[in-house]
């Protein structure tokens, strides 16, 4: 199940430094990704065993003070839409104003969790000057020093209080999500997918309110559509439609179990392309890049836009790039064919004996660089239970192992068993362990 908490408040409340916090400087932390769109920023993390997105919904607020309080509320209507807690941040050392007051009414109604955060509690001293945020009719109120973390520990505790992380499956069906930039031809993908012949499409209530799984059964092929951009597009036209889509991709991506990446041909792999990649890497999903309206590509040298394209995307570009024009359904089935051969990729379980058949070979040809004097021995391997391809490699010494050898070991896995478009996660543990 995706969870995912929203910063929402007015401007220089400390919405900006809390994220940093939460994110960056906590032990638990698993990654950021700043921004599939620009000003944006979202982040993995962790607390008590539950993870979670974050969502910073500070600093793309631009102009006058009028479109301050316009974009204002566009952002708290969005994270009431799609946050499961809702983190509402005030300044103790300002105090209460207008614009707290009218975010707060629109919380109130919202039915959502919101925790109101009183943030710049520098010191004892400040510890009562949250009295006046009672009058927002938000309960508790948790004083936090954004800069220091003071208070963020029982604040995290009461953010993850009612989470729920195992997912409820309907059944075995793998669960795809089709992402990139508006405009890349997400929604003609959809369309052209639920209108094909012989289909059969089922809406089934996912795992939270407002994801929407959608079964598509035909031609050989069964599995779940995750709703994103303009599957159901919804009523509100006013939306600030770049942070909506950022907060459904979000979604999408934690959702499923292979993201259909979409770019556009026209324009090439840009910065915002990569970010959304990056995320389904870190969140180890697998993935296909389709790159669509390839027919309006004059000189069409699919070998060197490869290249580029994987040069870009180093050190992990080992998956499938299908070149498509959904519009005149080219190559559509060969991209629902490579999703499902990641789907299964993603699943495989290799025996510990047929791995350190292949691997302890490997390591003997390329032993770990000897550190300090010290000789590194790899003992053998296992594949980790999981959900994800996770690989323990015991050693001696684990700690002296650097980043270019766990490249190698991947290097050989993916070698020698097939984990195209597939993020693998190495991990380095003592022989006694």
């Amino acid at each position: 199940m995706a969870n995912i908490v929203a910063i929402v408040g007015r401007p220089n409340v400390g919405k900006s430094t809390l994220f940093n916090r939460l994110i960056q400087e906590r032990k638990a932390i698993v990654d950021e990704v700043s921004g599939v769109t620009r000003d944006r920023h979202y982040g993995k993390a962790e607390w008590i065993g539950h993870t979670f997105s974050v969502i910073d919904t500070g600093g793309f607020i631009h102009g006058s003070d009028d479109v301050f309080e316009d974009e204002i509320r566009k952002q708290v209507r969005l994270a009431i839409d799609e946050a499961n807690v809702i983190i509402f941040v005030v300044d103790v050392t300002t105090g209460l104003t207008d614009l707290d007051e009218e975010v707060a009414g629109l919380l109130r109604k919202s039915g959502k969790k919101v925790l109101l955060v009183a943030n710049k509690v520098d010191s004892n001293s400040r510890m009562y000057d949250n009295v006046e945020f009672y009058k927002l009719g938000l309960g508790e109120i948790y004083n936090i020093s954004a800069i220091s973390g003071s208070g963020t520990g029982e604040l995290l505790d009461e953010v993850v209080r009612d989470f729920h992380d195992d997912v409820i499956e309907e059944d075995d069906l793998p669960k795809f999500a089709i992402v990139g930039q508006p405009n890349v031809g997400k929604s003609s993908l959809l369309n052209t997918l639920l209108g094909m012949e012989r289909t059969i499409v089922t809406p089934i209530a996912g795992t939270t309110r407002d994801t929407i799984y959608t079964r598509y059964k035909g031609f050989g092929f069964d599995f779940y559509l995750i709703d994103t951009a303009g599957l159901r597009r919804k009523a509100k036209v006013t939306e600030d439609i770049e942070f909506y889509s950022v907060m459904r991709t979000i979604r999408a991506i934690e959702e499923s179990d292979v993201c259909i990446l979409m770019i556009d041909a026209s324009v090439g792999l840009t910065a915002q392309d990569i970010n959304i990649y990056s995320l389904a890497e870190r969140n180890k999903k697998g993935i296909v890049l389709l790159v669509n309206k390839w027919d309006l590509v004059e000189e069409k040298n699919t070998k060197k836009v490869e290249e580029e394209i994987r040069k870009k995307l180093a050190p992990f570009n080992d998956i499938p790039i299908v070149f498509t024009s959904v519009i005149k359904k080219q190559r559509i089935h060969k991209a629902l064919e490579l999703a499902l051969e990641v789907y299964q990729n993603r699943k495989q379980k290799i025996s510990t004996s047929q791995l350190n058949k292949i691997m302890l070979p490997a390591i003997e040809y390329y032993p770990p660089p000897s550190t300090k004097g010290k000789s590194i021995k790899i003992k053998y391997v296992t594949q980790l239970p999981g959900n994800t391809p996770r690989f323990a490699f015991f050693c001696n010494l684990p700690q002296y192992i650097k980043d270019p050898y766990r490249r190698y070991l991947e290097n050989q896995l993916r070698e020698n068993f097939n984990f195209q478009g597939v993020p693998i996660s190495i991990h380095l543990r003592s022989k006694n362990d």
